[in-house]
């Protein structure tokens, strides 16, 4: 899969350093290059890339309001490249994938491309989803049945959760989490690329996410329906569910009805 990228930058030896940089990412074909946000803008809605890598401080339209402009399309992936490290929270509620800092420095570069390359397989993976979907409906009805609908469900549930983690403020797509294991008082959310740790009881976390996306499959541990692409039986009734990072999670015998929803 080639990743379509752009680069939009006002300053020319910053967009250059980039270009460099990505040309050891064989899958990443930057198509354009932009200096402004208007340009950045217009490129985008005309070229729809994939990928966009976003210089914040520009003059004139800057790099939020290059992302504002264009949300009347589906927009592309987001990361913001800047000097200035006080823009990382605003990045983050921008939905960014990273924000990274001048002069960018290649491992980082690296983690953000696979970041990307597995936002764009989701992207891809979402049609799978919804036959697992109508897997459950037909071989657990009872199942279903005991669900929310959607309209009680809209906007009861977190999309976005803050965590602090290490001295930082994550801010973490709550559609990107793939399993949630608790350890006493603390939780170790994991994404498929990243873990990080949260201060909260499994009760209360189970409260904030949408029932019919995090089931619990062991007594602790919650896991994103939408990321479970295989189920391998066990012994003693137990199993193991395969996640699209290539995890595998232990389904007790006390939730093998959440198995039954994946079972043909």
């Amino acid at each position: 899969m080639t990743i379509r990228t752009i680069l939009v930058d006002d300053e020319k030896l910053a967009i250059q350093g980039l270009q460099l940089r990505l040309e050891a990412f064989p899958d990443v074909e930057v198509i354009d290059t932009c200096s402004n946000g208007r340009e950045a803008i217009r490129k985008i809605k005309t070229e729809k890339p994939d990928l966009v890598f976003l210089d914040i401080e520009m003059p004139g339209f800057d790099g939020f309001s290059v992302v504002k402009g264009v949300m009347d399309i589906e927009p592309p992936l987001i990361v913001f490249v800047t000097a200035y490290q006080e823009h990382a929270i605003r990045a983050f509620e921008a939905n960014a994938i990273n924000y990274l800092m001048k002069p960018v420095d290649t491992a980082r570069l690296a983690d953000t491309l696979e970041r990307v390359r597995v936002r764009l397989a989701e992207k891809k993976s979402a049609e799978e989803a919804e036959k697992l979907k109508e897997v459950l409906a037909e071989v657990a009805p009872d199942a279903m049945d005991n669900m929310p609908d959607e309209e009680e469900t809209a906007g009861r549930y977190e999309k976005l959760i803050n965590i602090k983690d290490r001295g930082q403020i994550f801010r973490v797509d709550v559609d990107s989490i793939e399993h949630i294991e608790a350890a006493g008082d603390y939780m170790c959310i994991y994404t498929g690329d990243n873990s990080l740790i949260l201060r909260e009881t499994m009760k209360d976390l189970e409260r904030r996410l949408d029932p019919r996306l995090f089931q619990r499959v062991h007594r602790s541990t919650i896991v994103n329906l939408d990321k479970v692409r295989q189920v391998k039986p066990h012994t003693n009734g137990e199993c193991f569910l395969m996640l699209e990072s290539g995890a595998q999670v232990k389904v007790s015998r006390s939730y093998r009805d959440v198995v039954a929803r994946f079972v043909h």
